[in-house]
């Protein structure tokens, strides 16, 4: 739990943002036009569609007459012919085809490459990765080569706790008042406790629990509780109790909009097609639950059916299963209601969002067509199951994705469930060495997950003298509550790429041992490009900045100098592995041991300053005064004595 709290604590440096050309002892702000930062507006990339309409019609698609005609044309090296014809048969696989014919879709993946169409390569590529049932090590290269340059890479959380404790010291941005993880005893239980779903108001607080021990069967029994919200936080948990509970096992609800229907699981009971079946109840006039219904063959199965999440207009639903006929061990079903108000036999999701592994409790965010689910088979994983969305356009599903690491740890996350303000978000979660005791989590819904992020921001960090890339971590906070992204990495390549809410303010900062650090102010507005360059710090040079110009014979720090020193200052905390050595230095006029004292006091002056700002530990700073024995020009002109006044800021890097 503590290495939790770390991940919400938004901690985050508050930078005046500039760039450093040592060689000509310039201080350049990344506010002025020079500086190296281009920002446009741009047009996304859609996403490949990817339809196969005989997926829930028939189990198997083959003809061997279309086959033949592909193998002569690839024998044939007719590559332009192949791609339509093993295309249109591609489109007509069902279930079975993605584990039985993979190696057709990574040929098809591998005739998109070839044709200069990397993007549908990769949806190809992916779908090989999910439903292989051989050894793919090659397609995997082929998938890593194309989306090296396109992934994220977040930053190791051991390296982000570094962070977080090198910046209390200096943080503006600060926690949000009210952040809580583990919902506490009000809620949990040393038992099992899942499957949240909350009312249409956020009043009532439903989920499920082991808490209570059938003694006949000798083990936990799964029932159906709840809690309602009182002045902010949630009261002791009750049970729902009969009918709803009953001697069978019951949990996985969700409640219609107007609080009148709830959809539930029960498992083992009579009248169950299955393993578990899904049920619904209607609350009566008297505010009791009665007239419990299987909802039929339609929807359940012989097999395990659960977990049902109801889409926005309430017409649609969506469950798990482990039914016989799917991709994997279990799969991400849906069922309509017809005309006549009845439930239509249930589909299958498709490949994209189901793999040969585990998709399982499925979310629908009550207002958008934002999907999430918890999976063990997807391809950006960080644990054993992660919680993923997706998103509906043009009347598919796109390609899900990881909702980030302030979410997915190294254990297993299911049953991700948000309020419909967005503003907080409830999951399941248990430790990696106990996988079995569920909890309860609940804090504020990090940008990863929130359903409006959907507008790029993406750019390119290079220097400005090779053009070459830079490496470095991208931080984005929103400014208006303080709330952080989780921090990346920049690709091979020097790209980077955020998913946030359009018509909002950010900060950007980049920072990295090769430069200091730079903050960018962002007020988004649409799919944006930002192309960062910036100066890589030459350790062998001395920074000087012009700023740095004490008043003649004096050694007090000005105002105009702290914003340099505070750059410097906050580098140190960047890195704290980094030593930094100040050297005085003044011109020949005048009395050459009193320009050596004053260079000392100037030098001591801007230790004792920085070392007042933040916490630096002892040994990290030397301060020397040189006086007049070190110039670096002959004093012909006043110019070469200005020059020759100067402080000089040595950065030292740890010995490898």
């Amino acid at each position: 739990m503590k290495r939790l709290l770390l991940l919400v604590l938004l901690l985050m440096l508050h930078l005046a943002a500039f760039r450093v050309q040592a060689q000509q002892y310039k201080h350049i702000p990344l506010n002025e036009p020079d500086a190296g930062i281009k920002v446009q507006t741009k047009q996304a990339s859609p996403e490949p569609q990817l339809d196969f309409p005989n997926l829930n019609k028939i189990p198997y698609y083959h003809d061997r007459k279309q086959l033949s005609t592909i193998q002569k044309l690839e024998r044939r090296k007719q590559y332009d012919k192949v791609l339509p014809l093993l295309d249109a048969y591609v489109r007509k696989f069902g279930i079975q085809n993605f584990y039985k014919d993979t190696h057709l879709l990574w040929r098809l993946g591998q005739l998109h490459e070839r044709q200069g169409n990397p993007a549908m390569a990769k949806a190809f590529y992916r779908l090989v990765l999910k439903h292989h049932r051989t050894d793919v090590r090659r397609v995997k290269s082929y998938y890593d080569s194309l989306d090296q340059n396109t992934k994220d890479y977040y930053v190791p959380l051991t390296h982000y706790y570094e962070l977080v404790e090198y910046r209390k010291s200096i943080a503006t941005f600060k926690p949000p008042k009210g952040v809580y993880l583990n919902m506490g005893n009000a809620i949990n239980s040393p038992y099992a406790d899942y499957g949240p779903t909350l009312s249409d108001e956020n009043e009532l607080f439903i989920f499920t629990s082991k808490r209570n021990i059938d003694d006949l069967k000798g083990r936990s029994n799964e029932d159906l509780f709840y809690s309602k919200q009182n002045n902010g936080f949630w009261e002791e948990a009750k049970s729902f109790g009969k009918p709803i509970n009953s001697i069978y096992n019951e949990g996985s609800a969700c409640l219609s909009r107007d609080g009148k229907t709830l959809y539930f699981t029960r498992c083992e009971a009579p009248d169950s097609y299955g393993n578990c079946d899904i049920y619904e109840a209607t609350r009566q006039p008297d505010g009791a639950w009665g007239q419990i219904r299987n909802l039929g063959q339609q929807v359940n199965s012989k097999a395990w059916d659960s977990q049902p999440t109801l889409s926005m207009q309430e017409d649609t639903l969506y469950f798990a299963s482990d039914r016989l006929g799917g991709f994997g061990l279990s799969d991400i079903y849906f069922t309509h209601k017809t005309k006549a108000g009845t439930w239509a036999p249930a589909e299958n999701l498709g490949p994209v969002v189901n793999t040969r592994e585990s998709e399982v409790s499925p979310f629908l965010h009550p207002k958008f067509q934002v999907l999430y689910f918890s999976s063990r088979g997807q391809l950006n994983n960080f644990g054993d199951f992660d919680i993923y969305k997706t998103y509906r356009a043009q009347g598919h599903w796109q390609e899900p994705r990881n909702i980030g690491p302030l979410v997915n740890g190294r254990g297993s996350e299911y049953y991700f469930t948000i309020d419909a303000a967005s503003r907080n978000l409830y999951y399941a979660r248990s430790e990696p060495d106990d996988i079995q005791n569920l909890d309860l989590y609940s804090f504020p819904l990090p940008m990863e997950a929130h359903p409006l992020a959907v507008t790029k921001v993406e750019g390119t960090l290079t220097d400005s003298i090779t053009n070459k890339p830079l490496s470095g971590v991208i931080s984005i906070i929103d400014m208006d509550t303080g709330i952080e992204i989780s921090s990346k990495y920049v690709r091979p390549d020097g790209s980077f790429e955020f998913d946030l809410i359009d018509s909002t303010r950010y900060i950007i900062l980049i920072q990295s041992p090769d430069f200091f650090t730079i903050e960018r102010e962002l007020d988004l507005r649409g799919d944006t490009s930002i192309n960062v360059m910036t100066t890589v710090i030459d350790y062998s040079i001395p920074l000087v900045f012009q700023n740095i110009e004490f008043d003649q014979n004096q050694s007090a720090i000005k105002p105009e100098m702290e914003p340099v020193l505070n750059e410097v200052a906050y580098f140190l905390v960047d890195h704290p592995t980094y030593r930094l050595e100040i050297a005085g230095h003044t011109d020949s006029a005048g009395d050459p041991d009193f320009n050596l004292s004053l260079s000392q006091d100037r030098a001591d002056a801007i230790k004792r300053y920085i070392e007042r700002l933040v916490k630096i530990e002892d040994g990290r700073i030397d301060a020397i005064g040189y006086g007049s024995r070190k110039p670096i020009r002959e004093e012909l002109t006043q110019e070469d004595r200005r020059i020759n006044r100067r402080v000089e800021f040595i950065i030292i890097k740890p010995k490898k």
